[in-house]
């Protein structure tokens, strides 16, 4: 299938969905050399990694960010809409994996193609700063489940920034051992169990609490105008349960054809992926309501085996789902200061490796300690940079590839979708900063000022 479009100097673009690779003659700003392994996963094997990941320990805060400040009707009908228009643009970036003979594997590479230089530094400022954040978020997610393994057995547990460098620690060393994508095939089995296991747990003793919980109370607390900010901080949180704006990273390990198979891999995602993490968020403002914890794990009535056994899972399972989000800046830092060509685990390769590894994992071990309410931070970034590499950017690619052929209607369509992201970006990361602002003032980092 080819469709004809034009580039911004003006040259012809062909959309080529399934372009054999060996045709492609990569230029030297887009190449697709890469460090990293692609062309090697069948869309199963993606399918239920994306499934697994997006079902990490973060489903345990959806309740809390997502239906609290929205409440019953709004929290549904957005958890619905914000997930079918995400589905669809993941589905219309996944088409321009290929362009004018070319393949990109990289967002960055995609977007300075069509676009040039200046988008290609945005689209990577953009998707570099949200996976760095999201990474020392999971570092604090990790540090919390160790907090809460160890208050069941001690009164008086350690502080959490301790945790947090046990969970550094612990990160590094899989990403060290498990450096790629394509590597963690041999763990997918065994993270899936666990994911089921904890959330099969977690529910069960959720649904056991809210019977009993006969005074709920699903009110919606604050003036007009925070309930109108937290109501966009809400959206803000829903885009981020279901992308991850790293869709051609992701793209790139897979087996041709790439593009049906990227499709195939996201209906796993938005089908039985969506089911859990939906389940689990609608299920605990269900069982708690407006007084849901921020991380579901701490509401559970017991018996404390349970507490302690979602805790472990929820650490064990967070290694793997991190390493994905991950995956694009540790391809960017291998493909850089690596061997290509050699394994990844052998000469010189080992010990840059282990340094690079070392170095990412201590910068950001380090923030997540500092700024123990790093959530916030990574919602401003999830608001300011992953709406537009979700909603905005598949669009402009949509209208300078496809415009000069594509029906009116569906420019208009693009249009409006590019003008509304761009109002959505604005109004979410106001709220973002607003939430920032607030905490840090209650954790007093200006009371000497």
């Amino acid at each position: 299938m080819e469709v004809e479009g034009r580039a911004s100097n003006g040259n012809s673009l062909t959309l080529n969905l399934e372009h054999a690779q060996e045709k492609i003659t990569p230029n030297d700003s887009y190449g697709i050399s890469s460090a990293h392994t692609t062309d090697r996963d069948s869309w199963q094997q993606v399918g239920l990694m994306l499934v697994i990941t997006f079902n990490c320990g973060w489903i345990f805060t959806f309740s809390n960010l997502i239906m609290v400040p929205l409440g019953w009707i709004w929290g549904v009908i957005l958890l619905l809409l914000v997930g079918l228009y995400t589905a669809y643009v993941n589905w219309l970036l996944a088409e321009f994996h290929f362009i004018d003979g070319r393949r990109f594997i990289r967002y960055r590479d995609l977007m300075g193609f069509v676009y040039g230089k200046k988008l290609y530094h945005i689209t990577w400022i953009s998707q570099f700063l949200t996976l760095l954040l999201g990474n020392m978020g999971f570092i604090l997610l990790g540090g919390k489940a160790l907090k809460e393994i160890n208050s069941e057995f001690s009164d008086s547990p350690l502080r959490l920034q301790y945790y947090i460098v046990m969970t550094g620690i612990a990160y590094f060393t899989f990403s060290f051992c498990i450096p790629t994508i394509s590597a963690m095939k041999n763990w997918i089995g065994a993270s899936a169990v666990i994911t089921i296991v904890y959330i099969v747990f977690l529910l069960f003793v959720v649904v056991k609490d809210g019977k009993s919980n006969l005074k709920k109370d699903f009110s919606i607390g604050g003036s007009k105008v925070e309930k109108v900010f937290n109501g966009f901080g809400a959206i803000s949180v829903i885009i981020v349960t279901n992308t991850s704006g790293m869709l051609p990273e992701i793209q790139s390990t897979l087996r041709k054809p790439a593009v049906k198979n990227m499709r195939k891999a996201l209906y796993s995602q938005y089908t039985m992926g969506v089911l859990f993490y939906y389940g689990v968020t609608i299920v605990g403002y269900w069982a708690y309501g407006s007084m849901v914890s921020s991380y579901l794990p701490e509401n559970l009535s017991g018996p404390r085996w349970i507490n302690v056994l979602i805790n472990v899972v929820v650490f064990l399972q967070s290694i793997f789902s991190q390493h994905l989000f991950a995956a694009p800046i540790h391809e960017a830092l291998d493909t850089k200061f690596l061997e290509i060509g050699k394994t990844m685990h052998s000469g010189n390769n080992l010990l840059r490796l282990f340094l690079l590894r070392m170095f990412f994992y201590t910068g950001n071990t380090f923030f997540a300690a500092a700024f123990p309410f790093i959530g916030d931070f990574v919602n401003l970034l999830g608001s300011f940079s992953l709406i537009p590499l979700t909603f905005m950017f598949p669009s402009m690619l949509f209208i300078k590839v496809k415009g000069k052929t594509a029906r009116i209607e569906k420019k208009v369509w693009h249009w409006i979708n590019i003008i509304f992201a761009s109002l959505l970006t604005i109004a979410t990361t106001i709220s973002a900063v607003r939430l920032i602002v607030n905490n840090i003032q209650k954790y007093h980092f200006f009371a000497d000022a």
